[in-house]
């Protein structure tokens, strides 16, 4: 989320902006002079933005000879920027609607091949949290690297006497609309992550509230 809010960052900068704008509305790369002649920006203040442009990671860079030639005489391969194919997305608080529909799209895909759809949307919702736990590389107590998972996903875990607190519901908006299905899938992820944490010490359950998710985890 950092490298989000710092690429959005770097177009707070008004000329920046304007860089920005003109490359990303270009279907073709484009030059440092091709950039600053359409923004109206100083060649020399066009250089300098463009870069910070490409290391916020929101533009990409390629070589290429503008005259179309190769071998000797054909001069040399000029920088082009293009706005990058990378996706940058903030959310206050944190939203992340894509998990959800990595596991929708994996379980339609399982049922079409002949299996049960809740069953398949069980399976995937698990299968995502027990990948995301199996991949945690925080060292500390089990509680401490359940957080740290379930933080990199939004849940804003904060810890009680009794366990962990999830503070937020990154799945907010669905959750209101299809709120069986979509705290079901959050239990499920949940109890995944501590599969793959192998976390013994904590128990999911459901356990809703208007102001968070409606998992909770409790310490046995």
């Amino acid at each position: 989320m950092s490298e989000a809010y710092a690429a959005l960052g770097a177009l707070a900068d008004p000329v920046r902006r304007r860089l920005y704008d003109f490359v990303a509305g270009r279907s073709d790369a484009v030059s440092r002079e091709q950039a600053a002649a359409g923004s109206d920006v100083p060649l020399h203040s066009a250089r300098f933005h463009l870069d910070r442009l490409v290391e916020a990671g929101l533009l990409d860079v390629e070589h290429r000879r503008m005259s179309g030639r190769s071998g000797p005489g054909a001069g040399r391969p000029a920088k082009l920027y293009r706005r990058s194919a990378a996706e940058v997305e903030v959310s206050l608080p944190p939203r992340r609607y894509d998990v959800v529909g990595s596991v929708l799209a994996a379980a339609v895909e399982r049922s079409l091949g002949g299996g049960d759809l809740p069953a398949a949307l069980t399976q995937e919702a698990h299968a995502a949290g027990r990948a995301d736990g199996a991949g945690c590389r925080v060292e500390g107590a089990e509680t401490e690297r359940c957080a740290a998972v379930l933080a990199g996903r939004g849940f804003e875990p904060s810890a009680d006497d009794d366990g962990l607190v999830l503070r937020n519901c990154p799945f907010d908006a669905l959750a209101r609309q299809h709120t069986a299905l979509v705290c079901g899938l959050n239990h499920d992820y949940v109890d995944g992550v501590l599969e793959g944490l192998d976390a013994r010490s904590l128990h999911a359950r459901l356990d809703p509230a208007d102001d968070r998710c409606c998992v909770r985890l409790d310490a046995r």
